[in-house]
């Protein structure tokens, strides 16, 4: 799945036109053969402890109780989990219950991957979600999510009306209440497999599995980066600045807090004033993005020289940047300088390919044992991985 451009599935003016700013469907946009099926949502409820919130039933907007699907098990250690029980989870679900299991990326190979693939294009930390239905009974009522979705149908069909915003875009804390939702949906749609869906935050919507057959469907979220978040991070480059280190005057008179603010002030504007700042910005938390953590087991001791070794980074949103002199790579909170020649080594990485270390060898013409050093150091800052498979 990291072929896939999520931006070409909605359309080649979504980002120019819908992102954002509005809703956009498009049926059989992705092929979602092998995605995520039914046994592997099984063996995923049956190989883990998925203790609620990540696991969870809900029905008519509220979460239903633990303990009317688990049974609890106390282990020698004195410690207390949730065990499924399939007959009483069977019962809720036909029941009206839907099935939410957050984070599944984390736990699904193909699901992190789309996930990635999301993440690489749209500059910004993906969750993915799971969730099943089975009954017009809707699992989470009339809602809005404080952050932009991107929905990928698995199985079934799955309704969903969408009514419209009452507050143009609100925040998970918020100083204001949106109200009640709009009585009327302005769309209402049915999705099938391989249907995407995108709705912005603060879009309410309803959605329930009325068609008559089972729904699968993952909820792809978006991190939100807002004015507010540029401003935190602009805080932190203002500490350079003797004005925004010193103490305020409190207690001082008036002229002289004055002062002060205006100095405060002609350093801001010196950063607002650059049209790059935003672009420096998006970089910035691209470079500091952890991506998704995979050990390198068993080499716990140094990566070997196999050449059929396979390598990937850990992240989607690695920035690399390159002249005469050096090749400079952000990835996972680091920093890495490299010369030139590595540029071929680190290209198929960043754009989120698995290669083998004899193939990235070749490619850049260098000795194994140098792409191994390369590689090495790059593990060490959780920046990549490496394994037979991967």
């Amino acid at each position: 799945m990291t072929d896939v451009s999520i931006a070409a599935c909605l359309g080649e003016d979504f980002l120019a036109q819908a992102l954002h700013r509005e809703y956009r469907h498009v049926p059989g946009a992705l092929d979602v053969a092998g995605l995520m099926t039914w046994d592997d949502l099984n063996q995923i409820l049956a190989g883990h402890r998925l203790q609620p919130p990540r696991m969870r039933l809900s029905r008519d907007g509220e979460t239903l109780l633990v303990g009317g699907y688990t049974a609890p098990v106390a282990t020698r250690r004195h410690t207390v989990w949730h065990r499924l029980h399939p007959a009483e989870l069977h019962a809720r679900l036909q029941e009206g219950a839907s099935l939410a299991l957050d984070s599944v990326d984390e736990l699904h190979p193909p699901i992190a991957r789309l996930a990635e693939a999301i993440e690489r294009e749209l500059r910004t930390r993906v969750q993915a979600n799971l969730y099943a239905s089975w009954t017009s009974t809707g699992g989470f009522g009339v809602h809005w999510d404080d952050h932009d979705t991107v929905i990928v149908q698995l199985d079934g069909a799955k309704r969903w009306r969408i009514y419209g915003t009452t507050r143009s875009f609100p925040l998970y804390r918020d100083i204001e209440d949106p109200g009640e939702p709009p009585t009327e949906p302005v769309a209402d749609l049915v999705l099938n497999p391989g249907d995407v869906l995108y709705v912005p935050r603060g879009v309410w919507h309803s959605v329930s599995a009325d068609q008559g057959v089972r729904s699968l469907h993952v909820t792809c979220g978006l991190q939100t980066h807002t004015p507010t978040d540029l401003m935190a991070w602009v805080s932190e480059q203002l500490v350079m600045h003797e004005d925004w280190r010193r103490d305020l005057p409190l207690l001082a008179a008036a002229d002289i807090q004055v002062d002060a603010l205006d100095g405060m002030r002609k350093r801001l504007a010196e950063l607002l004033d650059d049209p790059m700042l935003i672009a420096r910005y998006r970089a910035a938390m691209d470079g500091q993005a952890v991506g998704r953590m995979v050990p390198s087991l068993p080499y716990i001791d140094g990566i070997p020289a196999h050449p059929h070794l396979r390598v990937r980074l850990t992240t989607a949103r690695a920035v690399m940047e390159t002249d005469e002199v050096v090749v400079t790579l952000f990835a996972a909170g680091n920093r890495y300088e490299f010369a030139p020649e590595v540029e071929a080594v680190l290209r198929p990485l960043v754009d989120g390919r698995t290669v083998d270390l004899a193939t990235l060898a070749d490619t850049a013409g260098l000795a194994l044992e140098d792409v191994v050093g390369l590689v090495q150091e790059l593990v060490a800052g959780q920046a990549a991985a490496v394994g037979i498979l991967l």
